[in-house]
C-alpha cells in the first residue's frame, strides 16, 4: 500500500489552503473531502475577506477550488472518512471507499448544520425543512417563511431570504439577536423581517409540504403560516470519525499553537478544532498553519 507524506480531511477553507501549501512544499499529498468549499459554499453575502469588498460564498468556492486546481493537488470527493487509528509511525485513514496510509495527517473536517430535533423536521426535510438558505433560498421566492436561530448564521439568511420572500420571521430562542451588530441593523430596518424572541420552537407541521410552525412564548402557543423553514442554530463538528485525538466538550479537536493534537504526527485545523473563533479568514490561516507544522514534522523524522 502507498504510504503517503500527508493526507488532508476536508476541503472547506482550512483544507484547501492546507493543500495549497503542501504542493508548495512538493509534499506528497492527497485531500479527503464530501464536498468543496464546506460552510463557505452555505454562505450568502461575504464583506470581511481580506482582498474582496464583496463576494458571495459560492464565488469564493470557486476561487478556493480554482486555487488548489492550479497545483494539481490530487482530491478523491464524495468520499467521508469513517475512521483513524495509528499504527506504529503511520496514521491509517479509512473511509467509505478505501483505506489510506500517510506519515502525517491534517484533519480539517470542519462542522454540519444542528437539528432542533422536534416532531415534523424530519418528516419535512428537503419538503420545506432546510438547513441552507444560499442552496435553497431562491426555491421559496414569494413565499413566506422563518428563520430559527438568532447568531450570525440566521441573520446571514434572513438578509439573503427578506430580498425575495414577502415575509420572514425570525425565532430566536434568546432573549436578544446575537448576531454581528451590522446584520442586526439590517435585519432590524428590513419592513418584511419580524422578530420573535425568547420563543422556543416545537413543532413543525404540514401536508405533503410544511404549511405552518407551532413556537412556544412566554407559555402561550402560537402558529406561524409558512412554507419554509431555514434551521440556523449553529453547527456540530464533523469529528465522529476521529476517535483517538482529544477533544473538548463540543467535541472539537484539541490543539496548540501549532495545530497538533494530542497524537503525534496528527494536526488540525478550522472550524472543528476548539481554535477560538469560526470565520473563513482564520480557518485559511489555520490550514496554512497545520501544513507547515506537519512539514515540520516530516522534516525532523526519520522513516
Amino acid at each position: 500500500m502507498k504510504i503517503y507524506d500527508l493526507i488532508i480531511i476536508g476541503a472547506g477553507p482550512a483544507g484547501i489552503t492546507a493543500a495549497v501549501y503542501a504542493a508548495r512544499k512538493k509534499i506528497d499529498f492527497m485531500v479527503l473531502s464530501n464536498d468543496i468549499g464546506g460552510q463557505t459554499a452555505w454562505s450568502g453575502d461575504i464583506e470581511n475577506y481580506t482582498g474582496y469588498q464583496f463576494i458571495t460564498g459560492p464565488e469564493l468556492t470557486l476561487k478556493f477550488e480554482e486555487h488548489m486546481k492550479s497545483f494539481s493537488a490530487p482530491l478523491n470527493t464524495p468520499e467521508a472518512a469513517s475512521e483513524i487509528k495509528k499504527e506504529g509511525k503511520f496514521i491509517k485513514i479509512i473511509t467509505n471507499k478505501n483505506e489510506y496510509i500517510s506519515k502525517t495527517l491534517i484533519i480539517a473536517s470542519g462542522k454540519r448544520p444542528r437539528m432542533l430535533n422536534i416532531t415534523g423536521e424530519k418528516e419535512f426535510k428537503n419538503r420545506g425543512v432546510t438547513y441552507c438558505a444560499t442552496c435553497d433560498g431562491p426555491l421559496f421566492k414569494e413565499k413566506n417563511v422563518a428563520v430559527i436561530g438568532g447568531g450570525n448564521s440566521a441573520l446571514d439568511a434572513a438578509l439573503q431570504l427578506m430580498k425575495f420572500c414577502p415575509k420572514v420571521y425570525i425565532v430566536n430562542v434568546a432573549p436578544q439577536l446575537t448576531g454581528d451588530p451590522i446584520m442586526i441593523e439590517k435585519i432590524e430596518a428590513a419592513a418584511n423581517v419580524e422578530i420573535w424572541n425568547s420563543s422556543k420552537m416545537k413543532e413543525i407541521s404540514g401536508e405533503k409540504f410544511v404549511r405552518s410552525i407551532s413556537l412556544e412564548k412566554e407559555n402561550k402557543i402560537y402558529t406561524l403560516n409558512v412554507e419554509g423553514v431555514f434551521i440556523e442554530i449553529g453547527l456540530v463538528p464533523n469529528s465522529d470519525f476521529d476517535r483517538i485525538t482529544g477533544h473538548n466538550e463540543l467535541g472539537e479537536v484539541i490543539i496548540d499553537s501549532r495545530n497538533s493534537t494530542n497524537i503525534e504526527g496528527i494536526f488540525a485545523a478550522g472550524d472543528v478544532t476548539n481554535v477560538l473563533e469560526k470565520q473563513i479568514i482564520i480557518a485559511c490561516g489555520e490550514g496554512s498553519k497545520a501544513c507547515l507544522s506537519a512539514f515540520r514534522y516530516l522534516s525532523t523524522h526519520k522513516w
